[in-house]
């Protein structure tokens, strides 16, 4: 079969593969018909994240037919059309129980790897190297999935892709962050990055009442994107300085400064301050893994008492942690992978409700043979290519 492989930083593969097989009972495999090129899968084509082995297959948003069932799956048959989300739960753990399907402690085969990184390890996760499990991605003609009965769901028939992929990963990590921000009717809420998790942060955000949204980001394309579902947007190029944007918060919000700030960029952020720069430097001969602009801006952004939501991946290690800051303002932090499986059905329920319809946020839809060369462009246009589907057959 044909899937996109990773062969080092910023070169992706077409590639012909094996095709999957049933390996445990509990296993589907899937027929792909839509996956999406996500901008965490970009982190690993610019060689952020540790683990990644050259052939692997790449790809965490994806849906399909399901061809093949093992004997102990009980909610699944053949020909049934669902999505599969990111994070692979095993459905019976502690964590699973508690519908904690990020930190599942049975999924991941290669868990001591970040047992020995962060202290303890996560869920594992398609397509996304080898201290996340080294499962295959969807980027690909087929797919296994492992405990199929918890990571799926089933899709109704007629209902088009297009509208229920984002089920996989981006709608629920945005719905996950507004939840994560404690927002209130009323609040106002700043989301740093208007990229695809940043969009679904800003409709998720007015979903749960907030009154205003504010977007930050640089790209023209991606705030027109923002202020067409509603929201007021900054160009922090503009206002020309860290301290400038936040002054520019301050004054949107009569001093106080916003409610809740969702940090939708993660460990690859920009910005034109010192500590930036200082980021860039140590990032680039290996002292620290992340630049955490993003993150700083909105800790001294946010009121006293307010809350700020991390839903931007973050790989390791980082300094110039404004900690002092936080701790003075009595800030609520609440960040993570997201609990896809939760969240799934009652966002289909919203989707159905037409309540909401997430393939706003597709600029490009391309075949799998185009899938090079759209990562090369989703790198290097980030205004414009906002989010890429993949069709598989």
């Amino acid at each position: 079969m044909k899937a996109l492989t990773w062969e080092g930083k910023q070169k992706i593969g077409l590639t012909n593969v094996r095709d999957p097989r049933i390996l445990s009972g509990g296993d589907v495999i899937v027929k792909v018909t839509t996956s999406a090129i996500c901008g965490s899968d970009l982190h690993l084509y610019d060689g952020y994240i540790p683990t990644m082995k050259k052939g692997d297959i790449l790809g965490h948003e994806t849906m399909g037919e399901v061809v093949e069932a093992g004997p102990m799956v009980k909610k699944l048959k053949v020909g049934d059309k669902i999505v599969i989300p990111f994070d692979i739960g095993c459905g019976k753990c502690h964590h699973c129980k508690e519908e904690e399907y990020a930190a599942c402690d049975n999924s991941n085969p290669n868990a001591l790897i970040p047992d020995k990184l962060y202290g303890s390890a996560g869920a594992a996760a398609f397509g996304y190297s080898h201290m996340m499990g080294g499962y295959a991605g969807g980027q690909a003609e087929y797919i296994r999935v492992p405990f199929a009965d918890t990571n799926s769901l089933v899709i109704p028939a007629g209902v088009e892709d297009d509208k229920v992929l984002f089920l996989s990963d981006i709608f629920p990590t945005g719905y996950m962050a507004a939840e994560n921000a404690n927002i209130k009717r009323g609040d106002t809420v700043a989301v740093w990055g208007a990229g695809p998790v940043g969009q679904m942060c800003i409709r998720s955000a007015f979903l749960l009442g907030a009154e205003r949204v504010i977007a930050i980001d640089h790209y023209d394309g991606r705030l027109r994107m923002a202020q067409e579902g509603g929201a007021e947007v900054i160009n922090y190029e503009d206002v020309g300085s860290y301290v400038g944007l936040v002054d520019e918060l301050k004054a949107m919000t009569g001093g106080r400064g916003p409610d809740a700030c969702i940090d939708a960029v993660g460990l690859e952020s920009h910005g034109q301050s010192v500590t930036a720069g200082i980021d860039r430097a140590k990032a680039a001969v290996g002292l620290v893994t992340d630049r955490v602009e993003a993150l700083r801006m909105a800790i001294m952004a946010c009121k006293k008492g307010g809350t700020v939501s991390m839903p931007g991946v973050y790989g390791g290690v980082a300094d110039q942690f404004p900690i002092g800051v936080a701790f003075g303002k009595g800030l609520t932090f609440k960040m993570g992978q997201t609990h896809t499986q939760r969240y799934m059905k009652p966002l289909l329920d919203l989707i159905l409700a037409d309540k909401i319809d997430p393939s706003f946020v597709i600029t490009h839809r391309v075949s799998i043979d185009q899938g090079p060369e759209a990562y090369k462009r989703f790198s290097d246009d980030k205004d414009e290519v906002i989010k890429v589907v993949l069709k598989m057959h």
